[in-house]
Formats: structure tokens, C-alpha cells, sequence
């Protein structure tokens, strides 16, 4: 089995727990406005390596790689499942942290042969960095070309087995920096226990340059990037919904009781 590979960072910080080997996988379904990486979209251009490969080369910077492990990420990592799976199969026999970077949106519970990939694969994965891009379904399309239906469900998926999981989510002005929507983001992910960390990305405008030698036209050109400041107001929204949530949550279950 081979993945086709973008790009390797063997020295990532934010990537996860620790110091960690990063592996940029290609090919993506979402067209996301904010995207910094289109030349990840595409299977071509690529680099083809074995879980092998990347597994021995792993162990060449494992001396460095503090309370780390290995983040597989995009792309979308999921277009290339049979790849993913291999990969943190072979790597939890070797004792390896496994975390995985997604937008969850190749998901599909209804498919049989499908599912039972992904039931193998959260069993060697140790977190997720569940990248929600909108909460509200018309937004989610219009911001990614995508529905967020599947999305949802592989959250519901990754806590009914008890896999830890970290909420993503950019902030755009305008589009995502909106408190009624930061405020229904944290109402949703508050249902949810294995739910262990929230981290607030402000946007950036630093793929203009990409864009531009790809010949793309980016979509948010004129978009101001966002603050530090506004960041941490933004986080603020998201983690009192939750809160109150969870203790409206809380609350009804001892009623029941």
C-alpha cells in the first residue's frame, strides 16, 4: 500500500500533543475559502511512500519527538483510508502515538464496507483534531462546497467509541466570527464528553501567494485577517455555551434519575 504524500514536517508543535512528525497527505473533496493549501486538493503531484517508509523515517527523528508521535493531516486524510489505516496500524505496533487532523467529511455510516474501516482505524488512533469548519448547514456550503451532515456524524461516531477528541475551527470575519454562530458551535460540541479541547484558529490571508501562482482566484482576498484579540473574545463565546450546556445537560440527567 502506497499514500500519495504532499509534504513531510518532522519538527510540528501544533499539531497535536507534543513535539510531532507531521505527514501532509493529498487530495481533498472541500474547497474551503480560507484554505491555505489548494495544492493539496489534487491526488497528483504527489510523492508515493509506504506506511513503511514513513514509519522508518519516523524513527530517525524519534530522539527529538518529545511526548509526541506521528499527525497525519492534509488534505483530507480520509480520501486515502486504506493508506490512513496501515499507516497507524503498523505504527501503534511500534508503540507510536497516532493523531489524526480531519474534517471528518469522507464519513459514511451507511456503508458497511466503509464503516468497518473506520472502526478498525479509531481503534489505533489515539486523538482527532476534528476540524469543524460552520455549524449552520447552508453556511457549511457555501464556505466549503460541501454539506456538514457527515461531518456531525463522524463526531457522533468518534465519541460513541471513546476516541479523545480536539474541536478546530477558523475564524472568519463576517462568516465564522459571528457570536450566534460561535454560540451554537459550543452548544453542539458541549453534548459531546470525549470532547477534551477547543482550539480557535484565526484566519490568515497567508495563501494569497499560492493562490496567485496557481492561477486560483481567492474568494477572501479582501478579508481583514483576524486579531489575537478577537480570538480569545471568540473562544470565550464558544466555551460559556458549552458550559452552560453541559450544566443544562447535567441538570436534566439527575432530574431523570
Amino acid at each position: 500500500m502506497e499514500g500519495m504524500i504532499h509534504s513531510i514536517e518532522t519538527f510540528g508543535t501544533v499539531d497535536g500533543p507534543g513535539v510531532r512528525y507531521v505527514v501532509f497527505v493529498k487530495g481533498c473533496p472541500m474547497r474551503c475559502l480560507y484554505c491555505h493549501n489548494p495544492d493539496t486538493w489534487e491526488m497528483a503531484g504527489g510523492t508515493k511512500k509506504t506506511p513503511d517508509e514513513i514509519l522508518d523515517d519516523y524513527e530517525r527523528y524519534k530522539p527529538f519527538l518529545k511526548g509526541g508521535g506521528i499527525t497525519v493531516t492534509g488534505g483530507e486524510p480520509l480520501a486515502q483510508i486504506d493508506f490512513l489505516l496501515e499507516l497507524f496500524e503498523k505504527a501503534k505496533q511500534r508503540g507510536i502515538h497516532t493523531c489524526l487532523d480531519t474534517s471528518g467529511i469522507m464519513f459514511r455510516r451507511n456503508n458497511p464496507v466503509l464503516l468497518e474501516k473506520y472502526e478498525r482505524l479509531v481503534k489505533v488512533t489515539d486523538l482527532v483534531m476534528l476540524d469543524i469548519k460552520h455549524i449552520d448547514p447552508e453556511e457549511h456550503l457555501k464556505l466549503t462546497s460541501q454539506p456538514c451532515d457527515n461531518i456531525f456524524d463522524f463526531l457522533k461516531f468518534l465519541n460513541e467509541n471513546g476516541v479523545e477528541i480536539w474541536i478546530r475551527h477558523v475564524l472568519v470575519p463576517g462568516i465564522t466570527l459571528v457570536p450566534e454562530y460561535l454560540t451554537r458551535l459550543g452548544e453542539f460540541i458541549a453534548q459531546f464528553e470525549h470532547v477534551k479541547a477547543l482550539d480557535v484558529l484565526p484566519y490568515h490571508d497567508m495563501g494569497k501567494e499560492k493562490y496567485k501562482e496557481m492561477g486560483i482566484d481567492y474568494a477572501l482576498k479582501d478579508v481583514e485577517p483576524v486579531s489575537q484579540e478577537e480570538a480569545i473574545k471568540a473562544k470565550n463565546i464558544i466555551l460559556e455555551a458549552m458550559r452552560k450546556k453541559r450544566m443544562e445537560l447535567k441538570e436534566a440527567g439527575d432530574a431523570a434519575q
